[in-house]
């Protein structure tokens, strides 16, 4: 393996520090905003039905337009991160998102909308590999699942702030014409509280030492940020040999990074189903203000401590065991209704159920299938390797959005939950076989070896004073 640069040795060993979190701040509010766009859209279908008479296939089109464009989204900006740079892209995808919100609020018509809610898809798919390759190379090696697991726990936040807006519009008695365009429009406040922020970040150390090969510029950032004392001084030219996905390890990790994520998109869609069945059977005549807030409640206790957990201890247990739990854990979940289906007719054990698997879907696979492609794939891939999973998740999400519903009203809700249970089984292999474990290791264990070449040319490293 290669062995770390001087300059990245001390990024790695520095300890945590202010620009740390302002890095976390700045990534997570894109968090925060992808997860109040995609929620909101329910509520505002909801509210649009009858406004525009929307038929079942345009609502099925309006649902699902923002979670095809985020795999597109996540695949356009992943590539050219590595081609281009980390900076070059960063606060691209947030000035899409506030955009598509602002354009969505004032759509005058059905196929305006869905025009613009492909643009805040768009946004939302490049947010995905951007902020999470950022914050993984400006991590530091022993808080590195904190860190960028904090960056996904802004998703929690923003998947609250998005019933809780909803509700109060729905209180103070404005009109449902104005209502769901004040929604959309809203979405574009936090995620333009951080544009000026994303455009200022400098390049990732990690990608001017093994792409730009400018140590003296990464130096530069590194005593800047850490306060280090960084010197370049000169040495015997080094080179990387380009990485290629096409080697046996490339492959088999993006199996494991693409696959978990696509399999715990389709399996949470099983929570998705478990929520309205309890609403339903907890509410059955209560208004969309009550629905609701409870659903928001749910996902309140049962859902947002599952985040922060993981995020304490990411870089304790690992990532391979909290995700293997977390995808055992729903697999025994399902597996219950499926074995037991009088459950589903007894709301408060199936309540139970249904919140301790909605725990472990967030202290377990939802928060690692966002950071291990982060951290298993080579500098020069991470961008593309990081945005063909995401991208498999937007395709498990799709499925699981529009074919178990089909599964669930001809199969009924037991064969339902006994397919989501082999699903969650299924993740736990991948992880098992396909995943390396990365808890505390430096990125750069993930390098070709280093060649030396044959040339008179001098090139940097550095030392410390």
């Amino acid at each position: 393996m290669a062995t770390n640069s001087g300059v990245l040795h001390a990024f790695d060993e520095s300890g945590l520090q202010k620009f740390h979190w302002k890095t976390m701040f700045t990534t997570g509010m894109g968090f925060f905003t992808d997860a109040y766009d995609l929620f909101i859209i329910g509520t505002v279908t909801a509210i649009l039905t009858p406004l525009w008479h929307l038929s079942t296939t345009e609502l099925a089109i309006l649902n699902s337009t923002s979670l095809a464009a985020a795999a597109l989204g996540a695949l356009f900006f992943g590539k050219l991160m590595d081609v281009l740079g980390r900076k070059a892209m960063y606060g691209i995808e947030v000035i899409l998102l506030t955009l598509g919100a602002v354009l969505s609020a004032f759509a005058p018509s059905f196929g305006w909308l869905v025009l613009f809610r492909f643009l805040v898809g768009l946004g939302v798919g490049g947010d995905y590999p951007t902020s999470s390759v950022i914050m993984s190379e400006y991590s530091n090696r022993k808080n590195r699942g904190l860190l960028v697991t904090m960056v996904f726990s802004m998703q929690g936040l923003g998947l609250l702030a998005g019933p809780l807006i909803a509700s109060i519009l729905l209180s103070t008695g404005m009109s449902h014409a104005i209502a769901w365009r004040v929604m959309l429009g809203l979405g574009a406040i936090p995620a333009a509280s951080v544009i000026y922020l994303r455009r200022k970040l400098s390049e990732t150390p990690r990608y001017l030492v093994s792409v730009k090969q400018d140590q003296a510029k990464a130096a530069e950032i590194v005593s800047g940020l850490t306060g280090a004392t960084v010197s370049a001084v000169e040495s015997t030219p080094q080179a990387t040999q380009k990485p290629t996905f096409l080697t046996r390890k490339n492959i088999v990790r993006l199996i494991g990074t693409a696959g978990s994520w696509f399999l715990i998109d389709v399996a949470f869609y099983g929570n998705g189903v478990s929520s309205q069945l309890i609403l339903k059977a907890l509410l059955p005549n209560a208004s969309l203000v009550t629905t609701t807030l409870v659903a928001a409640a749910i996902f309140l206790v049962a859902a947002v401590p599952g985040y922060f957990v993981a995020a304490k201890y990411m870089d304790r247990i690992g990532r391979k065991v909290i995700q293997s739990v977390g995808f055992g854990v729903m697999a025994l979940a399902y597996l219950s209704l499926f074995l037991v289906p009088a459950i589903a007719k007894l709301p408060i054990l199936f309540l139970i159920i249904y919140g301790v698997s909605y725990f472990f879907i967030e202290f377990g696979p939802n928060t690692t299938t966002f950071l291990v492609p982060s951290e298993v794939f080579p500098t020069r891939l991470r961008g593309t390797g990081h945005g063909m999973s995401a991208a498999g998740g937007k395709i498990g999400a799709f499925l699981g959005a529009f074919v178990l519903p089909g599964i669930l009203k001809s199969a009924g809700l037991s064969s339902t939950m006994g397919l989501l249970a082999g699903v969650s089984a299924l993740g736990i292999l991948l992880t098992l076989i396909t995943l390396p474990e990365m808890k505390q290791r430096s990125l750069e264990e993930n390098e070709l070896p280093i060649t030396q070449q044959p040339s008179a040319a001098k090139s940097l490293s550095v030392t410390y004073s």
